[in-house]
C-alpha cells in the first residue's frame, strides 16, 4: 500500500481519498494551519507535527498552491514532494507565474510588476487602459483584483492595492491588459515520471462574480489541440509530475493563458462522472509512479458548484444524470461547499437535463445557472 501525505486538508484532498481507495492508496492530510495531520474524510486528527507525518508518507503532494515557503523546503528536502516546490510557487505567484509563461513560450497577457506608485505609472503606459490588477500572493474566486478603466479611477485603486502591497514585504500586484475574450476554456492533464501526457478534453467554463458557476467538457479539436501544445510547454519547462491545469481566454479561436494551477482543478471535477479515469485518480497515478489512466471523455458533462448551501432540494437526486458531490463543510456565504455532475448522451440531451436542474434549485443560490445552460 502506498501512503500519500497531501498538503491541505480541503475538498480536492477528500476526492484524492476518494480516489485512491479503489487502487489500495491511503491518503492522509496535513493542514497547515493547525500543523495536524488529519484523515481527509472524517477529518479525525491522526497526529501532529509535519516531519512525522513525513517520516510515514511514501509520496507528498499538495491540494492547493499557497504552502508557507517553509513547509515547502522541508518537504522538498524530504526527496518525496510532487509535482515540484518550483511549480508550487510558480501557481502561487502571479510574477513567477508569468515568467514561466514567457520562458515556455506561451502566449499570456502583457504584464507589468507593480511594488511602488512610479511603477503603477510605467505599467499604465506599458500595458495601457482598460487593465486588471491582481495581488501577486494569494487572492482568488476575484479576491485581491481590481479593474482599471480610466485614468480618473488611478488614485482611488493605488490606495487599495498600496494597502494590499503593504501587508506582507514579499507582496506586489501585477498589472494585465484587459482581454476582450468571447468565453474562459480550461486544460487538465497528467504527466508522470517518464513524461508521459494524458490530457483531458477542454472545459468551457462560466464564472459569476469571478468563482466558477459551470463548467463542461468540450469537443473541439483545433481549440484542443491548442492548449494541448501550451499544456505540453508548459509542463516539460517545469519537468511536472502530476495533474496540472491551465485556464485560458479564447480570443477569436486564438488561446491566450490566463493562470496555470499545479494541482487537480475545480474545472476538471466534471471526470468524475465524464471521463475513463477522473483527474484525482490519474493525479495519484502519476505521483505514486503508476500508469496513467485513459482521460478519454465517456459521456456529455457539465459540472456546476454549489456555493454557500449546505442543502438541495430532494427531487435532484432524482433527476436522471445528476450526481451530488458534498464537500462536509460548514456552511458559509459563498463558500463552495460542493458540486452537481450531470451525464447524459449528448449536449442536446445535457443542456436539457441542465436547464431542468436549474429549475428544481433555487435561482437566489445559482443565478447563473440557467443562462449558463440554455447557452450551451
Amino acid at each position: 500500500m502506498k501512503h500519500v501525505l497531501v498538503l491541505g486538508a480541503g475538498q480536492l484532498a477528500r476526492m484524492m481519498s476518494l480516489a485512491g481507495a479503489p487502487l489500495n492508496i491511503k491518503i492522509s492530510a496535513f493542514d497547515v494551519r493547525s500543523e495536524n495531520i488529519v484523515h481527509p474524510l472524517t477529518l479525525e486528527v491522526l497526529g501532529n507535527g509535519l516531519e512525522h507525518a513525513i517520516a510515514e508518507a511514501d509520496v507528498i503532494t499538495a491540494e492547493f498552491e499557497h504552502i508557507p515557503l517553509d513547509v515547502l523546503a522541508i518537504c522538498e528536502k524530504s526527496g518525496k514532494f510532487l509535482p515540484s516546490t518550483d511549480a508550487i510557487k510558480a501557481g502561487g505567484d502571479r510574477r513567477i507565474e508569468k515568467g514561466l509563461l514567457d520562458s515556455a513560450g506561451v502566449k499570456n497577457a502583457k504584464y507589468a510588476v507593480i511594488n511602488t506608485r512610479t511603477d503603477f505609472d510605467a505599467a499604465i503606459a506599458h500595458v495601457g487602459l482598460p487593465m486588471v490588477l491582481k495581488s501577486a500572493l494569494g487572492g482568488y474566486d476575484g479576491k485581491g483584483q481590481w479593474r482599471l478603466k480610466t485614468l480618473d479611477d488611478v488614485d482611488a485603486i493605488w490606495t487599495e492595492m498600496a494597502e494590499c502591497i503593504a501587508e506582507s514585504e514579499s507582496q506586489a500586484i501585477v498589472a494585465e491588459e484587459f482581454v476582450p475574450f468571447q468565453r474562459e476554456v480550461s486544460l487538465v492533464g497528467a504527466r508522470n515520471k517518464q513524461g508521459e501526457l494524458a490530457i483531458y478534453p477542454l472545459a468551457e467554463n462560466v464564472h459569476t462574480d469571478g468563482v466558477l458557476t459551470l463548467s463542461t467538457a468540450i469537443d473541439e479539436p483545433e481549440l484542443q489541440a491548442q492548449a494541448a501544445q501550451m499544456f505540453t510547454a508548459v509542463a516539460e519547462s517545469l519537468d511536472y509530475v502530476g495533474v496540472l491545469a491551465l485556464e485560458f481566454f479564447d480570443v477569436n479561436g486564438q488561446l491566450l493563458v490566463n493562470e496555470i494551477a499545479p494541482r487537480v482543478h475545480n474545472s476538471g471535477h466534471w471526470t468524475q462522472q465524464g471521463a475513463d479515469t477522473c483527474q484525482f485518480e490519474n493525479h495519484l497515478r502519476a505521483v505514486c509512479d503508476m500508469p496513467l489512466g485513459s482521460t478519454q471523455a465517456i459521456r456529455a458533462t457539465s459540472m456546476v458548484n454549489i456555493l454557500g448551501e449546505d442543502t438541495l432540494p430532494e427531487a435532484v437526486h432524482s433527476l436522471s444524470g445528476c450526481h451530488v458531490h458534498w464537500y462536509g463543510k460548514d456552511k458559509r456565504a459563498g463558500r463552495k461547499m460542493g458540486h452537481i455532475n450531470v451525464t447524459a448522451n449528448d449536449k442536446a440531451a445535457l443542456k436539457a437535463q441542465l436547464v431542468a436542474l436549474s429549475e428544481l434549485l433555487d435561482e437566489a443560490a445559482f443565478p447563473a445557472l440557467k443562462p449558463a445552460a440554455e447557452a450551451l
